[in-house]
């Protein structure tokens, strides 16, 4: 399902998973993730390559984020806050993109109060931050026209809470209408800050690229509805003042990462099987700016190209999650020949100079915090130290591999901490959302300070089953109509390697996930007894009422075939309540009140079903919650039920020599 944003406005967009792809994204609390880490985000490096600037939460004013600036050729130099706010006060800013002489910074700020971001420009020589906007409602992805004169941002007029599914769903009583607050492309001239919006009014607008001479855009756009609709959204192109979009490609799947070649002749994106908006995987095409036939540039690639980047007219840079692990990589449009450039076991992001001869990163791993690097891709050097004297509070973590149905399954095994092979100890499977995501190592390495349970005593085991990216787009689709049964096999495949090679007790085995996670631990306990204790996350129970409860139903279509009313066996086959008399597993069910993404009464009705049957179970449901569990008490809350739960019923202090 998809990406998001509601509530209270985003400076940065958070688009990660949705109904089944949330893997309980950046909800690190507690003992490896305290104060003393610092969480870099959002590093870009200007043009010309000699400045980055990045955000960092500040301190001070009683909490926010703040844009810092460092001159790359005095690195002695200290970093430059850039800010719309004193230095003192608290505000949130981010989105930071830089003009194409390098010599200003745009940004997002809200600065000016009732928690109402701006488009504000700073100049690196210093000065205070000229406001540019003065608009209501949402406000994101800040990008200027490679002539300079003008900053495009997406916005959503009187918006109610951030776009996206994550956020809280806005609570409806009454007659309930179908009114849509449309995300609209808008250019902003930097020099009077005209304000003109571009896009129709009944068009929401997902992504967007300038044409390099700065007089059209290509878009990735539907009409109607946002959340929903951006699994069936379309390629079109769209002129710098307006006027009707001219549709450019009707996809078989979703696309995301819409980039203009330097000729202007085409438009590269990603097209694949994505769970959710902003978790991208799947092939590289090129379609001709003018429309027609889309060619698949990487056909058979063994990976999820994720973000791309155009190096020539005839070669293409990307990203790509890779084995479990993230890469660099090209494609020599003309021969097809893809180079892997770099890869690694962690989690990056990359910004590019404008002739990648220089790119900014922030590496982060299971071992270490993120911190900004910088120089040519693979040979990058720190920048930042932040972090350096932070050290992780739990145990190893290693890549592993199994065979399940005669295909190679990746994963990540977290070993407990201290460590000592003379004795047993009991497992917790972490199933990711999405499906259409994958665990890679991160800090901490994965959401809700799920390490703490190394930390306790447990083995960790995240697999990557059939469904995941990084293999591939024909591995991602490996679970269509099959939701339940391959990418099931393969996390069970993975527990037999574990057992076999490690010092584990098959006998103390849980499963955790949240989303297509809170799913498959449903579904799990269903199917086997093997686990001995469970806690599903907003998970989903009866794909059949879902279909008519969630909030963005068109994500089901590519999955299913067809919608429930077409064709409800599909659906029935794979839902945990088909098969919900086999349930003996102790199952904590946990869940967002106003979810849209899974409904909490999805959790409600597999509850229900378990307390019918005399199950052991418990049922939270978290107040004002949505997919995405923002407030940290009831992040701190769920951690601590959910290792409470397995300590219950796995007992790790009683691991024997």
């Amino acid at each position: 399902m998809k990406p998001a944003k509601r509530g209270k406005p985003l400076l940065m967009r958070v688009v990660f998973g949705s109904a089944i792809y949330l893997a309980v994204v950046a909800f690190a609390l507690g003992q490896g993730d305290g104060p003393s880490v610092k969480n870099l985000r959002q590093a870009v490096i200007s043009p010309d390559g000699t400045h980055v600037a990045w955000v960092e939460p500040t301190t001070t004013g009683g909490g926010g984020s703040a844009i810092y600036v460092q001159d790359l050729k005095s690195s002695s130099l200290q970093p430059q806050r850039i800010s719309a706010a004193g230095e003192d006060a608290a505000a949130h800013e981010g989105d930071a993109c830089w003009s194409p002489d390098s010599k200003q910074l745009a940004f997002l700020s809200d600065a000016g109060g009732n928690d109402q971001s701006e488009l504000y420009v700073a100049h690196l020589g210093g000065g205070t931050a000229r406001k540019l906007t003065s608009l209501k409602g949402f406000l994101a992805d800040p990008v200027w026209a490679p002539d300079g004169k003008t900053i495009a941002i997406l916005f959503t007029e009187n918006a109610p809470r951030a776009a996206g599914p994550l956020m809280p769903m806005t609570p409806e009583t009454g007659v309930v209408d179908s009114k849509v607050y449309e995300q609209r492309l808008i250019t902003v001239e930097v020099a009077s800050g005209n304000v003109r919006q571009l896009s129709p009014a009944d068009m929401y607008v997902y992504e967007y690229d300038w044409s390099p001479d700065s007089k059209s855009f290509a878009l990735i756009a539907a009409h109607g509805e946002g959340d929903s609709n951006w699994y069936v959204a379309q390629i079109y192109t769209l002129g710098a003042t307006g006027g009707e979009p001219h549709p450019v490609y009707k996809p078989r799947l979703q696309i995301a990462e819409p980039r203009w070649s330097p000729d202007g002749k085409s438009i590269a994106f990603i097209e694949g099987l994505m769970s959710d908006e902003g978790s991208t995987g799947g092939d590289i095409y090129v379609v001709p700016a003018g429309g027609g036939n889309a060619r698949n540039v990487t056909p058979g690639i063994a990976a999820s190209p994720n973000r791309i980047f155009w190096a020539a007219a005839d070669k293409i840079l990307f990203t790509e999650n890779i084995d479990g692990q993230s890469g660099v990589a090209t494609v020599d449009l003309a021969s097809g020949k893809t180079s892997q450039v770099w890869s690694g076991g962690e989690s990056l992001s990359i910004s590019l100079s404008a002739d990648q001869a220089t790119s900014a990163v922030i590496r982060s791993s299971s071992e270490r915090p993120g911190e900004i690097w910088v120089g040519s891709i693979g040979s990058w050097k720190q920048l930042t130290h932040y972090n350096d004297a932070v050290r992780p509070d739990w145990g190893e973590m290693k890549s592993l591999h199994w065979t399940s149905d005669g295909m190679r399954i990746q994963g990540w095994l977290m070993y407990p901490k201290d460590y000592d092979p003379g004795r047993r100890y009991p497992i917790v499977v972490v199933v990711h959302g999405g499906p259409a995501a994958a665990v890679r190592p991160s800090w901490p390495a994965r959401g809700f300070n799920l390490d703490s349970l190394s930390t306790k005593g447990y083995f960790v085991l995240y697999p990557n089953p059939r469904g995941s990216f990084g293999q591939g787009e024909k591995f991602t689709e490996g679970n269509v109509k099959d939701f339940g049964y391959g990418d099931f096999r393969d996390i069970l495949a993975g527990v037999d390697e574990v057992v076999k090679t490690l010092p584990v007790d098959d006998q103390r085995v849980g499963i955790f996930g949240w989303s297509y996670g809170g799913y498959m631990t449903m579904w799990a306990v269903t199917q086997t007894h093997r686990f001995r204790a469970a806690v599903a996350g907003a998970g989903l129970s009866n794909w059949q009422s879902y279909y008519g409860e969630n909030d963005i139903d068109e994500w089901m279509i590519p999955y299913f075939g067809a919608s429930v009313y077409d064709d409800p066996a599909v659906y029935a086959k794979s839902s945990p309540m088909t098969f919900i008399k086999n349930v003996k597993t102790p199952t904590l069910i946990l869940v967002g009140e106003r979810d849209g993404e899974v409904p909490e009464p999805q959790s409600r009705e597999f509850w229900h079903a378990l307390k019918s049957l005399g199950v052991e179970t418990q049922f939270v449901v978290y107040e004002g919650e949505g997919h995405s569990i923002r407030k940290p008490e009831h992040q701190r809350d769920i951690m601590e039920r959910l290792v409470g739960w397995f300590d219950r019923y796995l007992n790790p202090g009683s691991a024997q020599h």
